[in-house]
């Protein structure tokens, strides 16, 4: 059998499969959907390349599928306090900001709003300064640990320790307040 047959049968057989593993490694199922077209758009091409049998075409997929989800790591910047949040009805990860900023709010959704804005900037206050730093350039301005470590000369490791602990606390110290916000 023709190897681009081979790997059509096995997108088909085990497609479930294959997207289950992928969505356990990346934040959507649409990013799972996308990585994995990719990956069988690019297999299919590469199948025209190969000149030797391929033993174990599944093991082969799942290398490139395993490669393409760390591609899309590296590609992409760390998942930040904010996205996590604040999730909707079906588990997806909403924008923060986006709920924040919302205007067409309803008068009890924007009650939330404040409340959320209130806890969070009361418990950045309660973070030491150097922590609370780390956290407010990087999540809300947008400032890289790498153009933080310039500006204040401190080691970007020391600023993404920093960070971490200011997440960390800040869970620690909404974990009620979202929890009572899922109900």
């Amino acid at each position: 059998m023709e190897l681009s047959v081979q790997i059509e049968n096995l997108f088909r057989r085990d497609r479930s499969k294959l997207v289950g593993f992928i969505r356990e490694r990346v934040r959507s199922k649409e990013e799972a959907e996308d990585i994995l077209q990719d990956v069988f758009a690019n297999v299919l091409a590469a199948a025209s390349e190969v000149t030797e049998p391929i033993e174990n075409l599944g093991a082969w997929v799942f290398t490139a599928i395993r490669n393409r989800i760390i591609d899309s790591y590296r590609k992409k910047r760390p998942q930040t306090f904010t996205d996590t949040i604040y999730s909707d009805d079906e588990g997806d990860v909403a924008s923060f900001e986006n709920f924040l900023s919302d205007i067409s709010l309803s008068p009890e959704r924007s009650l939330v709003s404040r409340t959320i804005r209130e806890a969070i900037m009361a418990a950045l206050d309660e973070l030491p300064k150097e922590q609370k730093y780390a956290f407010v350039k990087n999540e809300f301005e947008g400032v890289s640990f790498r153009e933080m470590a310039e500006e204040t000369g401190e080691n970007i490791n020391t600023l993404l320790a920093r960070k971490r602990y200011a997440v960390l606390y800040l869970r620690k110290r909404l974990k009620e307040l979202y929890e009572n916000l899922q109900d």
